[in-house]
């Protein structure tokens, strides 16, 4: 797990640098209803010393990265009229346009030691100007897939208008064994499915990790005692601490408050489950739910005023805000069918969650008084949303994605477009997004 910590270490230099010229045209509306992917090339990086393989491998993950958002396409390689054959020579833009590629992206690399510098430049073909004097990220060998996704956020960003999430991770639950003696265990990864780690061993099962608004810590649910406790970890030492032991109680569905200072999780009691907040540092409780019904999946939104959570108090799973004090709750959900597991956008402009009706799971969006209901995706079994850095993607479980016809971790833009798997090792659910990495 050292490697995590060499990973936060990455210099980013110049972010100031891509500012645009006013001539620039080429954007992507993505509220648009149809879209139109946008051509654009990706030549191997330049090696200007030592970098070997890091010149091709960066190129390669930039490209994966903006394809895979299904907003732009690749113009292949053997379409090449012009070669980008120095950093600083200049741009050939009637042989990119004749192939009708409307964004060019070059860079170029240098590594020595414990050191590799990437450089790159985003160019409008069309225009015939480059887009600003470009952007240059430092760090070590092992960051090199992190300054490939900096690159790609910057493209991204400046295409799109909307914020980055490719530099981010994901924590999830990997499983193994079969299903009558599933093992699980927690697993981190870069966004794409890439890098991934193992925090904890199959010695117990765990549920439910989320990691904290800095990235540094991740609060999950496991069951070493037995019962369901929810455990503190700290990602650099992996060091953890039991938050939740409580003599005759049950703890599950923990979330970090926006200021990572308070732990929002559900604790069941004498057949009863309520929503209780928690002071991590002091371990003083607050019990902001009081009825007979079965109150969980607590999330608060981006400013900490308020929580969401799913309640049967109407008869039917359904989502409620309430204050993060507690006291009156307000029902948003009005369709027909289950909802369960919200979560509010990093946004703030939207809560997500997992809707039961008529035999067919979904996962779906609302704006946080319930309208706009808008269902993304339909399947047997879809769960468990969570929300990339940007607010403009979900990721979340599908039952029959994974290895073997197993749980495995899909994603989903906010319009309904661009399904996706993600690759794991083996059977995977209960994914979490890490902010955007530092």
């Amino acid at each position: 797990m050292h490697s995590l910590k060499t990973l936060s270490a990455a210099v980013f230099l110049g972010l100031s640098a891509l500012t645009l010229p006013a001539q620039a045209e080429i954007t992507i509306n993505i509220d648009s209803p149809v879209i139109e992917p946008m051509p654009f090339a990706v030549p191997d990086f330049i090696d200007e010393g030592g970098a070997g393989e890091y010149a091709t491998n960066i190129a390669r993950v930039v490209a994966a990265d903006l394809a895979g958002t299904g907003l732009f396409v690749e113009t292949p390689k053997d379409a090449y009229i012009s070669r980008i054959t120095s950093f600083d020579a200049p741009i050939a833009y009637p042989d990119w346009q004749a192939i009708n590629t409307q964004a060019l992206i070059t860079g170029a690399v240098q590594a020595g030691g414990d050191r590799i510098v990437v450089k790159f430049r985003l160019y409008d073909v069309f225009t015939g100007a480059p887009l600003g004097d470009g952007l240059q990220f430092a760090g070590t060998p092992g960051t090199w897939r992190r300054m490939a996704h900096k690159v790609a956020d910057a493209v991204y960003s400046r295409i799109t208008g909307e914020g980055p999430y490719f530099d981010s991770r994901v924590v999830y639950v990997a499983e193994s064994g079969p299903k009558n003696q599933r093992q699980k265990r927690l697993g981190v990864m870069d966004y794409d499915g890439a890098n991934i780690q193992y925090l904890t061993d199959s010695s117990s099962i765990v549920l439910a990790p989320r990691f904290s608004p800095a990235g540094d810590r991740i609060l999950y649910t496991s069951y070493a005692s037995g019962f369901p406790s929810i455990y503190l970890m700290d990602v650099a030492s992996l060091q953890t601490r039991n938050l939740g032991e409580l003599p005759g109680t049950m703890t599950f569905a923990p979330r970090f408050s926006p200021d990572g200072s308070t732990v929002v999780f559900s604790l069941e009691q004498g057949g009863n489950t309520d929503i209780y907040a928690m002071d991590i540092g002091s371990g003083q409780m607050r019990q902001l739910t009081n009825a007979p019904s079965i109150e969980t999946s607590p999330s608060y939104s981006p400013d900490g005023s308020q929580i969401v959570f799913e309640s049967d108090r109407s008869g039917t799973q359904q989502v409620y805000i309430m204050s993060a004090s507690g006291g009156e709750a307000v029902r948003i959900s009005g369709g027909k069918g289950r909802y369960s597991t919200p979560v509010w956008s990093p946004r703030g402009d939207m809560i997500a969650f997992t809707k039961q009706n008529e035999g067919r799971f979904h996962i779906g969006v609302m704006l946080t008084d319930g309208t706009e209901e808008r269902l993304l995706t339909a399947s047997f079994l879809d769960e468990g949303p969570t929300w990339a850095p940007n607010g403009r993607v979900v990721m979340f479980t599908r039952e029959g994605a994974g290895a073997g016809g197993q749980a495995g971790l899909m994603s989903v833009d906010i319009s309904g477009r661009n399904l996706r798997q993600i690759p794991t090792e083996g059977p995977a659910s209960d994914p979490a997004w890490s902010p955007l990495l530092q």
